[in-house]
């Protein structure tokens, strides 16, 4: 892999890819409870209490994926995603809506932050991916290890707007959820 000696292997941008989405969801004070095993597909749940008069306490759930050698394109990014990942994001059938976050990170580990006293810059971006309305797909011994290629369009860029957006009520209404 090219990058720092010793910084940057997969686990290493997993975990800051995770810790960007943390960042941004403190950011828009959220609630951010980290699943400690991902049996499910699911690396986060993040929520807040809700005003008077709205749903109490909504949720929603995400899978992070990081990666430092995006297939940008001028309206999407294309990512391969694995069966397995894949299969645990699409469809309708969950108790609240789940998406995808993909955190585009540069190659060098020593290039993903960079703070003073007045500021701390995560680099590069994240983006958001909803799969709710799209059909699993069947594993079987061969296929188990496959990817399905998605394409997430770069409009669905992740801020603290964005992020608030993804507890609207038409997601809500999308899976079935109360």
């Amino acid at each position: 892999m090219n990058g720092s000696k010793g910084f940057g292997d997969n686990s290493h941008r997993g975990a800051f890819g995770e810790e960007f989405i943390r960042m941004l969801a403190t950011a828009a004070n959220l609630d951010v409870t980290r699943k400690e095993r991902d049996r499910v597909g699911v690396d986060w749940q993040l929520g807040y209490a809700g005003r008077r008069g709205t749903r109490r306490f909504p949720a929603i759930e995400a899978q992070v994926k990081c990666t430092s050698s995006p297939d940008i394109h001028d309206d999407h990014i294309r990512y391969a995603l694995k069966l397995k990942n894949y299969n645990q994001l699409a469809g309708p059938d969950y108790e609240m809506p789940r998406f995808l976050f993909l955190v585009l990170a540069p190659t060098d580990a020593f290039a993903w932050s960079y703070a003073t006293e007045d500021h701390l810059l995560l680099r590069n971006a994240a983006y958001w991916l909803c799969l709710h309305d799209q059909q699993t797909l069947p594993l079987d011994n061969r296929s188990s290890t496959g990817t399905r290629t998605i394409h997430i369009p770069r409009a669905n860029l992740l801020t603290v707007d964005s992020l608030h957006d993804l507890f609207a009520e038409d997601y809500r209404e999308l899976v079935g959820a109360p």
